[in-house]
């Protein structure tokens, strides 16, 4: 009998959509929706904030979605978080501050937008942004920090921080942006989908994944099947079980189809 997962756990930007965008292939829905005809509990999982996993959950017959690397959970049945873990951003800020100074920050207000210190570029976060003070932004206890170091580069950040140490927190660089981000100690993609999928009661056999970026390795590799997206980059592509198309090959179609035919 061919094996058929029955959670799957899909990353938005650069596996369902383009990155930053809320376009969704009519194959990556078909396929999608195939996946839930057959059974599977199908999880969006996304270092989005809510307010930009809405749009896409709005597409999609998705059963949950885990936002903010794991931080937020929400259920599109019933329109709301059913759980939100939360850390002080302060201490991280000082410390990236310190290592590059022109740098701008962000932290999520959950279902509205962003308070920011320093000024981000137009398209960057989802929401409504309000620039405010370090001490204000310290002072409000988040599930998700962005930092964005403006006019370089991913692997100019990446050196940078190569020996970086932050306490409390975990984070991950973009491979497409200058972008970093953090969220509370112990919070991944993965852990969140492993107390999901023992909620459910789905074996840790039945479980797929499938994913193109640094925040995505804990996912890949909790999953019993990861498959990376083909522009993955290298690090991440070696932590799958297989690599399928690029996002703009629909990869996550030819991955899906293998299980959930038409």
């Amino acid at each position: 009998m061919t094996w058929r997962p029955r959670l799957v756990a899909l990353d938005i930007d650069g596996t369902l959509t383009p990155v930053g965008s809320n376009h969704i292939a009519p194959a990556v829905k078909a396929a999608i929706t195939r996946a839930t005809e057959h059974g599977a509990v199908v999880v969006l999982c996304t270092g989005r904030s809510l307010i930009g996993t809405t749009p896409i959950a709005a597409q999609l017959p998705a059963s949950f979605a885990i936002c903010s690397n794991g931080a937020v959970w929400w259920d599109p049945a019933l329109s709301e978080v059913t759980k939100r873990t939360t850390f002080d951003p302060g201490p991280t800020i000082k410390a990236l501050q310190a290592l590059l100074p022109d740098t701008v920050f962000a932290v999520e207000q959950t279902g509205v937008g962003n308070l920011s210190l320093g000024r981000f570029l137009p398209g960057d976060l989802w929401g409504v942004t309000t620039e405010t003070t370090f001490d204000e932004i310290a002072a409000t206890p988040t599930p998700r920090l962005v930092m964005r170091w403006l006019d370089h580069t991913p692997a100019e950040l990446s050196f940078a921080v190569r020996e970086l140490d932050l306490p409390g927190v975990e984070w991950s660089v973009d491979h497409t942006e200058a972008w970093l981000t953090a969220v509370p100690l112990n919070v991944s993609k993965g852990s969140a989908l492993e107390e999901l999928r023992q909620e459910l009661g789905i074996s840790a056999d039945d479980t797929l994944a499938i994913g193109d970026g640094g925040n995505d390795v804990e996912m890949l590799r909790w999953a019993a099947l990861g498959i990376a997206m083909g522009q993955a980059p290298a690090t991440v592509q070696a932590v799958a079980d297989e690599v399928t198309g690029t996002v703009l090959e629909d990869g996550a179609v030819q991955a899906l189809s293998r299980f959930f035919p038409a």
